[in-house]
This record gives structure tokens, C-alpha cells and sequence, in this order.
């Protein structure tokens, strides 16, 4: 019952954990949309959009600028820049006037927000990207003017080095969600010293409605919580499964012992009940077969027949052996049918005889267990050994 209580409530806690993100992402991309910038120096952001045109719902990627610098900033920023340009184009080089690997004509920096378009005086030597074009190459090596133009928004300042190099090419765009994105744009560009920026809710006549595409997380919670009630529910199966196979084999183990006394105490003239009672006396430890037992004698002090006890505990035991026994016990009293001593004797042997192999079964299984961590000793004692021995071999 513990356990099952502990499911229910791990259930109850998946599903109000499910609902209650899945209600949080649903508000969330119904919102009134404002775009919050990035600041400074954390750079441009791609964000999804779902926006609703006149009823048609299209999906948008709109790219945000990072919140504007000052000029003074702007300045700040481009004097740090060309002092460390050098460094940054020459790459692996040591000099300008020995470039023999390829530079690095980057169109973007992750230390600063700014747009570099290169331009050479020759591009048969070296590409935009700034790889050396091999078969173009002359002992002499060519001079090549690498122009850079470095802006951040509407500021420029120029980048001139003379030696050899190359960089990329862009993709193009779309109809109706391209002018969104257009007027997206303008409204970003007008607005870059600004914290945040409000997205049009008209374009080209027609209405738009906006929603942030995000990533569903509701389904994770839902997908943890049914694993764990499921894992729950099998652990608790397990765990009765182990129960009533410790339970079968304590059964199994007490029968031999059991029926023997019987044998003995009928042999020498005593009646079942009283043989019963003898045993229950000298249980000693005890174990769950006496335990049945001492409840089979309750229930013949209650009012139930002698008879019925012995094969009501048969049932309880669950095993076709003790069910076998008390059924030879209720025969004897109802029937009066003689020999039972004897047929006691032979079922003990029996019993005996099949515990002998109940015991080789289980050695063999614990033997196939401790095979797994011998192997796992001789490989240790393998590594012991080789390793110290190649170590000291000499090639």
C-alpha cells in the first residue's frame, strides 16, 4: 500500500508539473510581444516567431542587433581593434613580408560587434576567405594589398596591409515574409540605442500577430514522471517476485526436516494432533512453515475439523509437496487407512533427495555468479603482471 500510495503521488505530481509548463509555454508565446536586446558586447540573436496574418499563421526568424554603442565607444572600440588586427589576420605567420599559410580574413569578431568586408589587389594569389591558391604561387612571392573595412552600424575605419589572402559569400531571401523581415529590420536599425523594441502589428495591409517560438519541456516532465511510476511498479513486482522465491525455497529446505519428525513421533504411537503440537514446541528458531503450522493449530482450537486444517495448510504453503502431506494427514483421520509412518519415511527420503539437488542447483548458480569477478581478477592479475614486464623489455 506504501508503495502504491508513493506512485500516486509521483503521477499527481507528473501531471500538475505537465500542465502547469505546458499553460507557462502557451502564455508565454501569446504574450504582447517586446524584444528585449541583448546588451553590450553579447551579440546578435536569432529568434523564432509565429505570427498570425489575417488568421494564416507563418513561421519567422528575425535576427536582433545587440543593444548600439556610443561614438565615443564606437572610437574606443576601433583603436583596441587595429592594435590587435595584426595578430589576428597574420595567423601563424610571423611577418607581412613572409606570408607562407593561409591568413584569417574574418567578417566577424566574438570580442567586438563589428562587420569587416575585405578587398585584394589580387585574387589570384589568395582567396576572400585568405587560403594561398598554390598553383598561383612564384618563388619571388606576389605583393597583395588586403583592404579591410571595418564598421559598426553607420561608423567606419579602414584596415591596409600589403602581402597575400582571401574570405566568403552570402545567401538571399523571400516574398511576403521577407518584407516582414525588412520592416523588421528598420525598426531594429532605428531603435539600436534602446533597450527594447515593439514588433509591427501591420505589414504591406495586412494584420500580424506575433508569438516566441520556444522549445516544449512539458513533454520531459510527463516522459520523467511515467518513467519513474513505471520503474516503481516494477521494483515493487520484483521485490514480491524475490519474496516468494526466498519463501518457496525456505518451504522447500524445512520439508525434509519436517516430515522426518513426523515419521519418528508416529512411529512411536503418538496421534497427528499431538505430533503436531510436539513440533510446534520444539520448533526452536522457528521459520515460515512453523508459522503456518501454529496457525493450523489455531484454527482446530476455533472450531475447524482437524481434518480441513491439515489441507487448508497444505494451500497456504503453495507447494504440491505440503499439499501432498496434509492431504495424507486428512485421509488418515477421515479414512483411517494404515502405514501412514511408513509412507512418511519414504516421502522424508524422497524430500532429502530432491534438497540434494536444490543444493547442487544453487551451487552451481552462486559458481556462475563468481565467474564474472574471477574473470575480472585475472585480468587485473594479467595487467599486473605483462605491464611491469614490457616496461622493463628493452626494443
Amino acid at each position: 500500500m506504501k508503495k502504491r500510495k508513493q506512485i500516486g503521488i509521483i503521477f499527481l505530481a507528473t501531471v500538475v508539473l505537465t500542465l502547469i509548463v505546458f499553460v507557462g509555454e502557451q502564455i508565454d508565446r501569446r504574450q504582447d510581444m517586446e524584444v528585449v536586446r541583448n546588451s553590450y558586447g553579447e551579440g546578435k540573436r536569432i529568434e523564432e516567431y509565429e505570427v498570425t496574418i489575417e488568421g494564416e499563421k507563418e513561421r519567422i526568424q528575425l535576427e536582433i542587433e545587440e543593444q548600439s554603442y556610443t561614438r565615443e565607444e564606437i572610437q574606443e572600440m576601433f583603436d583596441k581593434l587595429l592594435q590587435e588586427m595584426d595578430a589576428l589576420v597574420l595567423g601563424e605567420n610571423d611577418s607581412w613580408d613572409y606570408v607562407e599559410r593561409d591568413l584569417n580574413l574574418f567578417t566577424q569578431l566574438e570580442k567586438y560587434p563589428v562587420q569587416i568586408q575585405w578587398e585584394l589587389s589580387s585574387y589570384d594569389v589568395l582567396s576572400l576567405n585568405g587560403k594561398i591558391r598554390e598553383e598561383q604561387l612564384v618563388e619571388e612571392g606576389t605583393l597583395v594589398e588586403i583592404r579591410g573595412t571595418i564598421s559598426y552600424g553607420e561608423e567606419q575605419v579602414i584596415y591596409i596591409r600589403n602581402a597575400r589572402v582571401y574570405p566568403p559569400i552570402r545567401e538571399k531571401e523571400d516574398k511576403l515574409l521577407y518584407e516582414i523581415r525588412q520592416k523588421v529590420t528598420q525598426l531594429e536599425e532605428s531603435t539600436r540605442e534602446t533597450s527594447s523594441f515593439r514588433l509591427p502589428k501591420e505589414v504591406a495591409g495586412k494584420s500580424l500577430e506575433w508569438s516566441r517560438q520556444t522549445e516544449s519541456r512539458w513533454y520531459y516532465v510527463l516522459f520523467v514522471g511515467v518513467v519513474l511510476c513505471v520503474f516503481l511498479v516494477y521494483q515493487e513486482q520484483d521485490r514480491k517476485k524475490q519474496q516468494e522465491k526466498k519463501r518457496k525455497e525456505a518451504f522447500t529446505r524445512a520439508y525434509p526436516i519436517l516430515i522426518s519428525k513426523f515419521a519418528m513421533l508416529l512411529g512411536t504411537g503418538t496421534t497427528i494432533k499431538t505430533a503436531w503440537e510436539k513440533i510446534l514446541c520444539n520448533k526452536g528458531d522457528g521459520g515460515m512453515v512453523y508459522e503456518e503450522m501454529q496457525t493450523t493449530l489455531h484454527e482446530m482450537q476455533s472450531g475447524i475439523s482437524e481434518a480441513e486444517a491439515y489441507e487448508r495448510f497444505g494451500k497456504r504453503c503453495g507447494l504440491t509437496a505440503y499439499m501432498k502431506f496434509g492431504a495424507l494427514l486428512s485421509q488418515n483421520l477421515r479414512k483411517g487407512s494404515k502405514g501412514l509412518g511408513d509412507m512418511l519415511r519414504m516421502e522424508a527420503i524422497e524430500a532429502f533427495e530432491r534438497r540434494k539437488s536444490m543444493a547442487r542447483r544453487l551451487g552451481e548458480e552462486a559458481g556462475s555468479k563468481l565467474l564474472a569477478p574471477m574473470l575480472g581478477m585475472l585480468a587485473v592479475v594479467l595487467i599486473m603482471v605483462m605491464v611491469p614486464a614490457f616496461m622493463t623489455m628493452q626494443i
